[in-house]
């Protein structure tokens, strides 16, 4: 399988070693993938981020930063938990905010020893961030991040449904 690729799929459901969580600051559930991750992981996941230090009142992960839990009751040893930008016109530093999600995100794979970790596409829900940019902002980024690092951990960026993936799949082939 190549080093990075697109895939359509609940990423809950992932035989993958880590799975990225689109988290809020808080990184104590939410709405979207961060919920689902958190319901398919079950109440030990929660207990785990409440035990993330924060870094500053009501802050465990500032945006563009990860942190890593295990994944409990999930097929991924590790949930990477990382915070995307809230998009706001795009002048705002949104993709340098984006692309060091995806680069955080690596670093702690890397350092837990993950050989796949599967992306979901951060931002583009509530956050706002419009999914094409977000894609190709995915894709440079992890392409850099690999370029420096070498090929694994193994990315799968993952679209829920056959839109979300089509967007992926046109950014991964510009």
């Amino acid at each position: 399988m190549p080093a990075l690729s697109v895939v359509q799929a609940d990423i809950t459901t992932l035989d993958v070693d880590a799975v990225v969580n689109a988290a809020n600051e808080r990184m104590l559930g939410g709405g979207g993938v961060d919920g689902a991750i958190h319901r398919a992981a079950g109440p030990e996941l929660l207990a785990a981020c409440r035990a993330v230090p924060e870094v500053r009142p009501g802050v465990r992960c500032p945006t563009g930063e990860a942190r890593v839990t295990p994944g409990f009751r999930l097929p991924a040893r590790f949930v990477i938990h990382t915070v995307g930008p809230v998009w706001r016109g795009g002048a705002a530093g949104e993709a340098d905010l984006l692309a060091s999600c995806y680069r955080s995100s690596l670093d702690l794979a890397a350092e837990s020893g993950a050989s796949s970790v599967a992306f979901p596409a951060i931002s583009t829900g509530v956050y706002g961030y419009p999914p094409a940019d977000a894609a190709h902002v995915a894709v440079d980024a992890v392409r850099a991040w690999q370029d420096a690092h070498g090929p694994s951990p193994r990315v799968l960026l993952v679209g829920y449904d056959a839109a979300s993936a089509d967007v992926l799949r046109r950014a991964l082939e510009a």
